[in-house]
């Protein structure tokens, strides 16, 4: 019985799998007629990986050698000594946190479960504080690559003020998570992540390797930085051309000039603008953004910020981005970086997939918090100015 039952949950789930991709694509070629459709998503891809995704690899690149020079010379630490004082009264979480951050500013998301694996440094917090450790490494995930990418497109002091708005959106993310944790496991309160005796008996001695060069310290730590943002660049593909070219279809119109559909890349059907226009009101009071096609980066943001990064282009060519879409951008971008595809596995790796929920539900709120707070700060800054 249970084989069979089995059996039907699969074919019912085929057929509803089966329904909505169908029922998407025609709903599309309806509109654009099947020829033009696949004509568009082809060249959108195609284009997306030539002019989005290579740019992105080359920024990862040199960040990711930035970032490994700064582990190397100390930086990292020097920076981490300076934020340790704002960890507990901002954040209610012990001073060593605050490498968490400045790694996954440097890097990306998964740099915190690295961190969390290593005895030396969760042995300093309890395991309320530690499962928080999701939700504070997220909201600075990839930072520093979007900024760069931002200050690239010729904004210069909004993305800082985007910085300032993740900054907040982090604090609510991260005290929400350790609120619900705490509502659901009030012992946590009490309980370390890590015995400090356990640690002291398990830490090994450092190896001992020949001394480097101060040459070749500088080389081997640009170039091992190098090939992570390799990595990253090629983790970030799948994204950018899936996520992209769907959000792209059904957020861009048909050939501004002809009015019709072409084939050409980054035609589309309208859908989401049209969606957002019902309520555009709340997310022009709330984050500024006049346009309604500017809702597809927030929603893009969600899974990949690298694919919502590669929207930023068209937004300008098509003249609906600003110095406050830009901040906003910057500081949702940041926060949210991509969150529901890494915050299941991030907290099952640290064993607590069963706090997932909690965990994306408080993300989601410390995302449009980072959005509104960018908002306001550069209507402040720019009254003031």
């Amino acid at each position: 019985m249970k084989i069979v039952s089995k059996l039907k949950n699969s074919a019912w789930s085929g057929l509803v799998c089966l329904a909505v991709v169908f029922g998407l694509f025609y709903y599309i070629g309806s509109i654009m007629g099947v020829s033009q459709m696949l004509n568009t998503i082809m060249r959108t891809a195609h284009d997306l990986l030539l002019n989005t995704v290579l740019y992105l690899m080359g920024i990862c690149v040199l960040t990711g050698a930035l970032g490994r020079l700064f582990v190397e010379f100390g930086v990292v630490k020097l920076i981490e000594k300076l934020l340790r004082p704002l960890m507990r009264p901002l954040f209610n979480l012990p001073g060593v946190a605050s490498l968490g951050a400045v790694l996954t500013f440097l890097s990306d998301n998964p740099a915190i479960i690295a961190l969390s694996h290593d005895k030396r440094f969760s042995m300093y917090f309890k395991k309320f504080e530690f499962i928080s450790l999701t939700n504070f490494g997220t909201a600075f995930g990839m930072g520093l690559l979007v900024m760069v990418f931002m200050i690239g497109e010729g904004y210069y002091w909004e993305p800082a003020v985007g910085f300032a708005g993740a900054f907040i959106g982090c604090i609510v993310s991260t005290r929400l998570m350790q609120m619900f944790v705490l509502r659901n496991y009030p012992h946590y309160a009490l309980e370390f992540q890590a015995e400090q005796e356990q640690e002291a008996r398990e830490q090994k001695p450092e190896s001992q390797e020949p001394r480097k060069s101060f040459f070749l310290r500088i080389l081997d730590s640009m170039l091992d930085g190098g090939r992570s943002g390799v990595d990253i660049g090629i983790a970030i593909i799948p994204g950018v051309l899936i996520i992209s070219t769907l959000v792209m279809i059904l957020t861009f119109g048909p050939d501004g000039a002809t009015g019709t559909y072409t084939g050409a890349p980054y035609e589309g059907v309208e859908l989401l603008p049209r969606l957002a226009q019902k309520v555009n009101f709340i997310f022009e009071w709330l984050f500024g953004l006049g346009d309604p096609h500017l809702v597809a980066f927030p929603i893009t943001a969600l899974g990949a910020v690298g694919a919502a990064l590669s929207m930023v282009p068209s937004f300008d060519a098509q003249g609906w981005l600003d110095g406050n879409a830009v901040a906003v951008f910057t500081a949702i971008g940041m926060c949210w970086s991509g969150y529901l595809s890494t915050h299941t596995a991030m907290l099952d790796s640290m064993g607590y997939r069963e706090l997932t929920s909690k965990a994306i539900i408080s993300h989601t709120i410390g995302g449009l918090t980072a959005a509104f707070a960018a908002h306001w700060l550069y209507v402040l800054i720019t009254l003031v100015l």
